[in-house]
């Protein structure tokens, strides 16, 4: 997921929004699966930018839709990644023209939405239109809330491996690594051949953030992480400063750009695609950005390696289940239900894995994901230990203060101790 600055967010909000085939309409109103007033027959859906390739297929949705559904019109709010996931799907939420349908993270955004009466469960009639049994085994994990389905799930990202220039490390005869010592000599020989081992762009926090999360949960080991994060115990320890002076070495041995802290999440991927960096830690979205910004670049990907005395699984990874949920405020909530079955179909499903989505439905299974996505499919399916990223699993102001504690330390602006300092009295703050 993406976290933004609130301070950008506001100033682009009334410009970030796309809308698709929308007409006007009245409030959706409240209710509890009442039926819609004739007067408001547009099923409204909120989500993040899908990718250009992907765009059709949710047409295909909205047209197979308003088919079986005379008189209703599918109105899209495509939003910008890091406006939606902070301050636009809760204005969305709360706003008169509220969304039937929107995008959701599992972990505690779902949660949270859950409790604020936003997610309604949808298990039983999903069952009864036969969509579960059109998907994989595990394919509905991360989609439940107090025992009730409250999301359909579209994908399972992972949400940070890095990627490599292919290129480069043929030219220079390397090879990816599977230890830290041998990361480390490796970005050493690429500083030595004049070429900075990564590329990021971290204005927006979460790039390095999760980057970083997965680096501190091999160290201090899954079970600190997440009890630092749910406010158990202190971010500010020993162990924790010993583990975020992996930013600390990247920055003091020049190993990532100078402009990390002040370009965002895209330029850092445009610096990767241009060849101005061997590598670049991000999440499995990068296949599609790839797909649209630079088709022909040959890249591939490893998962972060072993760490040495590191308390956590060495073979974990970072990752998010996500989906749509259907807002339980909604007086749609039958025609919500009609969409996503709509959206599981299995001729829906090819459609997005021939347009290089992945999806867990046994049809897309069948029809073959492009092969980078389809080995991060089998990564995060097979992993002994799946970490969530800062900002999807735990409170949002708990993620801010580590990321911004990230950021600062991979910036140079602070030492490992003085950042998590400061991220613990945020912390605390909280309580």
């Amino acid at each position: 997921m993406r976290m933004s600055r609130l301070v950008s967010v506001v100033a682009a909000l009334g410009a970030a929004t796309v809308l698709l085939a929308g007409c006007g309409g009245s409030s959706s109103g409240g209710g509890s699966g009442a039926s819609a007033s004739p007067a408001d027959q547009i099923l409204r859906v909120a989500m993040t930018e899908p990718g250009t390739d992907l765009v059709p297929v949710w047409n295909q949705v909205k047209s197979a839709f308003e088919a079986a559904h005379p008189g209703w019109t599918v109105q899209y709010n495509f939003q910008n990644d890091d406006i939606y996931s902070t301050v636009g799907l809760p204005s969305l939420l709360s706003g008169g023209n509220a969304p039937d349908i929107y995008f959701e993270w599992s972990g505690n955004r779902l949660e949270t939405r859950y409790a604020d009466g936003y997610a309604a469960s949808i298990g039983d009639q999903l069952k009864a239109k036969g969509v579960t049994d059109k998907y994989v085994d595990g394919a509905f994990g991360g989609t439940t809330v107090d025992g009730k389905t409250v999301m359909m799930p579209m994908g399972k990202d992972v949400s940070n491996v890095i990627w490599y220039n292919k290129d480069i490390f043929t030219k220079l005869g390397l090879t990816p690594p599977t230890t830290w010592a041998e990361f480390d000599a490796l970005n050493a020989k690429l500083k030595a051949a004049g070429i900075t081992p990564y590329a990021m762009g971290n204005k927006d926090l979460w790039p390095g953030g999760n980057w970083n999360a997965h680096i501190l949960s091999r160290i201090v080991g899954e079970q600190a992480y997440a009890d630092a994060l749910n406010m158990k115990s202190p971010l500010d320890s020993a162990d924790w400063v010993a583990a975020m002076d992996k930013m600390k070495q990247i920055h003091d041995s020049a190993w990532i750009n100078d402009s990390v802290n002040s370009i965002s999440d895209n330029e850092g991927y445009t610096l990767f695609f241009t060849g101005k960096a061997a590598m670049t830690p991000i999440g499995s979205w990068l296949v599609d950005v790839r797909n649209d910004q630079s088709p022909n670049f040959n890249m591939d990907w490893f998962n972060l390696p072993a760490i040495d005395g590191g308390k956590g699984n060495q073979q974990s990874v970072l990752g998010v289940s996500t989906g749509l949920v259907v807002n339980a405020k909604s007086a749609k909530i039958d025609q919500s239900v009609d969409f996503l079955a709509i959206m599981g179909s299995d001729d829906i499903q090819k459609a997005f894995v021939k347009a290089g989505s992945s999806s867990l439905s046994k049809a897309a299974a069948a029809t073959g994901l492009n092969p980078l996505s389809a080995r991060l499919l089998q990564l995060i399916e097979t992993a002994p230990e799946i970490v969530s990223p800062p900002d999807t699993g735990y409170n949002l102001k708990v993620a801010d203060a580590l990321n911004t504690a990230t950021s600062a330390v991979l910036g140079g602006a602070m030492s490992s101790q003085d950042a998590l300092t400061q991220a613990q009295q945020k912390i605390d703050a909280l309580k």
